[in-house]
């Protein structure tokens, strides 16, 4: 799993400091930013921050890269609906011999990963095969509908990769780009960093928030599962009954990376 940050809103904790100027003075737009220092900056996040007022924060946001996830963890981080995502096309992508991911309790016993690696070789064969029976059939159409053969067979392709697709895995590796703005990102960590999420999008989730920390420690100071975002867990019976190893864990994994 790779996960990259490509680019954030430059000055991050200042223009959010700035745009929380603006609500609590009069200064005007061509000032705002004026005796904006590091540390009155810094206290004004902190503050906004410790009071929870997150609509500022919109107006940051952080685009990351990641790849080498399954299909199956991108399918619950695009359940996160305020953010962007450009994600490789399985339709336009030809999956000839595509990466898979292997979850590590499948992959610790011998019997299991074995199964699992038979299954996976049996889909790629698959794949390739109902592919490639395809893009026959439909090369043969378009060139008895008069398209040359190189065209014929270019745009065969496609259409092959747009049906043999529905053989691939959840396992199968996807990459995607994705945008957050601070307040969404927030939400997505009460959510993802929790014991309680998959393991795999837990292990995404901890990776974007040691990027965004080393960025913008201030803003991200609190940032975490709900436990420690808002010092209490929601998930009520279902609870993962840590909450102090939790604290404890983030509260390294801030000074680590901050």
């Amino acid at each position: 799993m790779i996960v990259k940050l490509l680019a954030h809103t430059p000055e991050p904790e200042k223009i959010a400091a700035s745009a929380a100027k603006l609500c609590y003075s009069s200064s005007d737009i061509t000032s705002i930013m004026d005796g904006l220092t590091e540390e009155k900056t810094e206290s004004f996040i902190d503050m906004l921050v410790s009071v929870g007022h997150e609509s500022v924060m919109e107006h940051v946001s952080f685009t990351f890269g990641i790849e080498g996830i399954s299909r199956a963890c991108s399918h619950q981080l695009v359940r996160h609906r305020i953010a962007s995502y450009s994600q490789k096309s399985q339709r336009y992508v030809n999956e000839n011999a595509f990466e898979y991911i292997t979850p590590p309790v499948i992959a610790e016993d011998v019997e299991a990963n074995a199964e699992f690696e038979r299954v996976m070789h049996e889909l790629n064969e698959s794949y390739a095969k109902i592919a490639d029976i395809l893009t026959e059939k439909h090369k043969q159409e378009f060139i008895l509908q008069g398209m040359d053969e190189k065209t014929a067979r270019t745009k065969a392709h496609k259409l092959a990769n747009e049906d043999a697709r529905f053989i691939l895995p959840n396992a199968c590796e996807t990459k995607i780009v994705v945008t957050m703005n601070v307040r969404s990102l927030f939400n997505f960590f009460r959510h993802r960093c929790c014991n309680r999420a998959q393991w795999e999008i837990r292990a995404v989730a901890n990776e974007m928030l040691r990027l965004c920390l080393e960025t913008a420690p201030n803003i991200f100071k609190y940032a975490g599962p709900s436990c420690v975002a808002e010092g209490k867990c929601p998930e009520g019976k279902m609870t993962c009954g840590k909450m102090q190893e939790v604290h404890e864990y983030f509260d390294r994994f801030r000074k680590n990376n901050a």
